[in-house]
């Protein structure tokens, strides 16, 4: 697994994060929008579309600072077996995670919408050639007039904004609507329009899939309109019959215009003129709006905070939990492994099967060799209780023939199967990483090394042994059966060589003082 698939991966949570804070922002400004304009006006209304935005943004916020990581020397456990077995599935390395096509077709789509737009933009700009300056415009912006009559009025662009006029503008509107007229573009321009129709664009794009998005996208144009509006009627109310005869007389944009504002059947006529019959709001009542928004924006950005953090205050919980199992001896991970070796000389004595138990700290390289196989793990925290482990395996004393990367949670079991570069070997690994080094502990139950070589005995009798010579009590060795085992230990711990035989078994090792006993898993 190479980096952009963990990329992927680490997308793939994050991008599900602002999924759903966009939906639920959006759903609770379409149940608002309505109600805010009769009460607070259209300004208010249409500043609820900042909550979407907010919330995306606030859904990407950290939580909590990663904890620092104490680099320490690799600890390598081995343990021979010959009579455990392994899962007949294994999977390769070169498989790819879904989450990754998902993320590319994500990528694809959301930039195809952005390109759409671009082309929308530049076909309407091309309308525009050969458009001549107005030179006595009273408008702060640059007022251009289109060489035809069905080009403007319009306000176009974010960042280099420009104001365009129909070529018969003189000719269709008499002086007092085009006083409105120039008003209301120059109203889109001060209020900073261009760059809302801009976000918009972009979010769409992001979640072009989201079917809620594009609706929101014309909704928003729609409050963008009437908030323009109603901007324009809080300084020339009186003319509210020559602002509708205005609008009558202007006809609707054939091209679209995403970062821009045009008249638009987006944008109907009937409820905008509708709205010129209602009285403006108080400045009291604005201000009370303004203050609702606010506290609304609060309120929604903590929900969506609030909302992600039990899934940090588990991650919390995680890595307070691994501090406990690396407290006496430092951050590190251990790695079971089970290793399938199959070659084509058989005099050579070598194991079929290995257990091994490799603990290293993050990042560290742990080896074993495994007859002539050796096996190189390096384990990477890339989240949450997610490591990636990276496998090199090859010939002893001989640069790695094979490599492999697997992604995954601590507790997961992986797979991975190989063939030598040579073709003298094929291989099977079974990998399991856990917090901490549980297997340091059971090898330093007894400073005794103990050496068995034991060939269809049993695992009881083995056991017995073992705490022999160990100075143990065996609490109920009967547990362990009497099942054939072939196993070889040499200067093995006595706490590792018994925690394999309980392995064996099938049981759990319990260890307490010098009192051994053995649990079902």
């Amino acid at each position: 697994m190479n980096s952009i698939e963990l990329g992927g991966i680490d997308w793939f949570g994050r991008g599900w994060l602002l999924i759903l804070a966009f939906t639920a922002a959006t759903l609770l400004v379409a149940i608002l929008r309505r109600p805010c304009r009769r009460l607070f006006g259209a300004e208010r209304a249409f500043q609820l579309w900042l909550l979407p935005p907010l919330a995306m943004l606030t859904s990407q916020l950290p939580h909590a600072a990663a904890a620092p990581i104490v680099a320490l020397s690799p600890m390598v456990v081995a343990i021979t077996s010959a009579a455990s077995a392994l899962p007949a599935y294994a999977a390769g390395p070169s498989a790819t995670d879904w989450r990754v096509w998902v993320m590319l077709l994500w990528l694809l789509g959301g930039t195809a919408s952005l390109l759409q737009a671009v082309l929308a933009q530049a076909r309407y700009r091309l309308r525009l050639r050969g458009a001549t300056r107005v030179a006595d415009a009273q408008s702060r912006w640059p007022v251009l007039r289109a060489p035809g009559p069905d080009v403007g009025p319009a306000l176009i662009g974010a960042w280099r904004a420009r104001i365009v006029l129909p070529a018969d503008f003189e000719q269709r509107y008499d002086a007092g609507e085009r006083a409105l007229i120039l008003a209301h573009e120059t109203a889109h321009a001060r209020r900073g329009d261009g760059w809302w129709c801009l976000l918009a664009r972009v979010l769409a794009a992001l979640c072009w899939f989201h079917p809620l998005a594009w609706w929101a996208l014309a909704a928003l144009r729609h409050d963008q309109e009437l908030a323009c509006d109603a901007a324009v009627l809080r300084e020339h109310g009186e003319q509210r019959r020559s602002y509708a005869n205005a609008m009558l007389k202007t006809q609707s944009a054939a091209f679209a215009l995403p970062v821009g504002c045009t008249w638009s059947p987006r944008h109907p006529l009937t409820e905008r003129i509708a709205m010129l019959k209602l009285p403006s709001p108080s400045r009291r009542r604005r201000h009370a709006g303004m203050i609702a928004g606010i506290a609304l924006a609060i309120v929604v950005a903590g929900s969506v905070y609030a909302a992600s953090a039990p899934q940090a205050e588990h991650a919390a919980w995680k890595v307070q939990a691994d501090r406990a199992a690396w407290k006496l001896h430092g951050p590190e991970y251990q790695l079971d492994l089970q290793v399938e070796l199959s070659t084509d000389d058989n005099r050579r004595g070598e194991a079929r099967t290995v257990a091994l138990a490799l603990c290293a700290a993050p990042g560290k390289t742990a080896m074993a060799n495994v007859g002539s196989l050796m096996v190189q793990a390096t384990t990477v925290p890339v989240g949450d209780r997610q490591v990636r482990i990276d496998l090199a395996v090859g010939n002893t004393g001989a640069p790695p023939l094979a490599h492999s990367q697997l992604l995954g949670a601590l507790g997961q079991k992986f797979h991975a199967a190989g063939t030598g570069v040579d073709g003298k070997y094929a291989y099977v690994i079974d990998v399991t990483p856990q917090a901490g080094c549980p297997a340091r502990a059971v090898a330093e139950a007894s400073p005794v090394k103990v050496t068995e070589h034991v060939t269809n005995g049993t695992a009881r009798a083995v056991a017995e042994s073992i705490a022999a010579k160990a100075g143990w009590t065996l609490v109920n060795p009967e547990v362990l059966g009497h099942a054939p085992v072939t196993l070889s230990f040499n200067e093995i711990p006595a706490g590792t060589a018994m925690q394999r035989v309980a392995d064996l078994a099938g049981v759990k090792l319990v260890l307490d003082d010098k009192r051994v006993r053995f649990a079902a898993k």
